[in-house]
């Protein structure tokens, strides 16, 4: 048995930590799945959502904070301190950037809803669907595989995003001539493809943890 697994085994099961990552994912599922069903309907029917997802990104950073709060509460924890925060404050991260794209599409009145928009929706939703996966398998980390697998499908989305982003910024530039529509149509899609970068993000987090106690 190795060091790590014998410190795992003496570390008392934790009651706090788990529960508040795996909301935080949950939550995160559902803000990217309530943002991607906005990205399919008519203007005047995603206000509602929006505002659904103003609601889940409150929760999100309330978990975050609770989360910080426990960690300043409690000696013993099941994981390194650094990665506690690493983890809670990258899923954070994007929660922000998902709720930053459904801001400027209210704000800006983006009528249009372009394929690019709905694929870098469609991207994020996968792979936060991805990170909840992987969250869940922390409580006892006996199935690594789990994760890591998970993880490479995040890095995957985020490559996929990446060009998903740099065709549609060409073809806007090629394509519209209004400036306004290129400068909104720009922000959320830059919006969205940060979303995903901060998706691997919270992978190299994952991945950090998990072989620390492979």
């Amino acid at each position: 048995m190795s060091i790590n697994s014998i410190f795992q085994f003496l570390v008392p099961k934790d009651k706090k930590f788990f529960p508040l990552f795996e909301e935080a994912s949950s939550n995160l599922v559902q803000l990217a799945s309530i943002l991607h069903e906005a990205v399919n309907l008519p203007l005047k029917e995603r206000d509602e959502l929006f505002l659904k997802i103003d609601e889940l990104e409150q929760k999100g950073e309330d978990l975050t904070r609770q989360t910080n709060m426990e960690l300043s509460r409690n000696f013993i924890t099941p994981f390194d301190r650094e990665d506690i925060y690493s983890l809670i404050t990258s899923i954070d991260n994007v929660a922000d950037n998902l709720h930053g794209a459904s801001s400027r599409m209210r704000l800006y009145q983006v009528d249009k809803i372009t394929k690019s928009i709905r694929k870098l929706t469609d991207i994020n939703l996968e792979a936060c669907q991805n990170i909840e996966i992987a969250v869940r398998e922390l409580r006892d980390l006996k199935k690594i595989k789990n994760i890591t697998d998970a993880c490479a499908k995040i890095n995957k989305l985020e490559s996929k995003s990446d060009s998903v982003y740099d065709k549609a910024v060409a073809d806007l530039f090629e394509n519209e001539i209004d400036a306004k529509s290129i400068i909104k149509y720009k922000e959320v899609l830059s919006v969205l493809e940060t979303a995903t970068d901060k998706c691997k993000r919270v992978a190299g987090v994952l991945e950090s943890i998990s072989v620390k106690h492979s």
